[in-house]
């Protein structure tokens, strides 16, 4: 498993991978530009190559990138609807230049509107943006269950996948966080267990790409969205060291975007923590083997 931060890009492209290293992660998260504005950050292909001359450098294995948070795929509104289709194919195009794992995207949110029209439009938008770029994946991430957003659960997200005729770039990033607030348990092995079964079901587990790493706030099935800091939350110690020690999970990007200690993101204490509590649960299910 490749854990790392969510990492600012202030400064430029290679900046970022110092920052990665700063917090020895294996694996880093960034924004493509800021994540409340519209206009995008204009790199250019030097600005490519130099992180990745940088990230071949380092002892990171992976970046990812997560679309600003103002797209919505599936709004009504035309304008909005354009403008998130040019920021996602953005997103897509620095993945490109810089070798990304994939664009982690909230679909977008229904407000209101009926659910198939959403879905529809979202879908829509979503492979027009594709169209526009080259190799870099779309990795929808599941939401805390509130109302509106789409993807609450895994037959949203199946639903998506077979609106965009199961392109082969569109794959899933799963949020622990978000997994307990909108109603899977997933503090056991077995009931995590269940739960990735359901995944590897209706969706397969060859589209899960990325994990997120958070705690969270809010008990299970609370459908809220509200990250809290590793341990501190109501998945707590032992239902991380289950999530992180989950052996279909292998390989993958478990990324943190946790508040961290001043509220700025996580920082080298946040990603140790994960690696600790990673190896605890792999011991705990090697003892649980011998035991059987």
């Amino acid at each position: 498993m490749l854990i790392g931060a969510h990492v600012s890009v202030a400064g430029g492209l290679p900046l970022t991978v110092e920052r990665g290293t700063e917090t020895a992660s294996d694996a880093i998260q960034i924004f493509h530009q800021s994540p409340r504005m519209w206009r995008p950050t204009a790199y250019s292909e030097q600005d490519f190559a130099d992180f990745r001359a940088a990230f071949d450098e380092s002892e990171l294995q992976a970046v990812v990138i997560h679309a600003v948070y103002l797209i919505n795929c599936a709004s009504k509104e035309r304008q909005t609807r354009s403008k998130s289709i040019k920021s996602l194919t953005h997103a897509l195009r620095v993945g490109d230049g810089i070798g990304a794992r994939g664009v982690v995207l909230h679909a977008g949110a229904r407000k209101g509107e009926p659910h198939d029209a959403s879905m529809k439009r979202a879908a829509k938008a979503i492979a027009r943006a594709l169209a526009d770029s080259d190799r870099c994946p779309v990795l929808l991430e599941n939401t805390a269950g509130t109302q509106g957003p789409l993807g609450r659960n895994f037959d949203e997200l199946a639903d998506l996948l077979d609106r965009l005729d199961g392109d082969d770039r569109i794959a899933i990033c799963l949020d622990c966080c978000h997994l307990l607030a909108s109603g899977f348990e997933i503090r056991r092995p077995d009931a995590l267990a269940a739960v990735v079964d359901e995944f590897d079901a209706k969706i397969g587990l060859d589209r899960l790409l990325c994990l997120h790493i958070n705690d969270s706030k809010v008990p299970l099935g609370a459908n809220r969205d509200q990250h809290a800091n590793l341990g501190e939350g109501e998945l707590g110690e032992t239902g991380l060291r289950t999530f992180l020690s989950e052996p279909r999970f292998d390989g993958l990007p478990a990324l943190l975007e946790v508040p961290g200690p001043d509220g700025h993101g996580p920082d080298r204490e946040q990603v140790q923590i994960a690696k600790r509590l990673r190896k605890r649960g792999l011991s705990a299910r090697r003892r649980r083997r011998r035991r059987r």
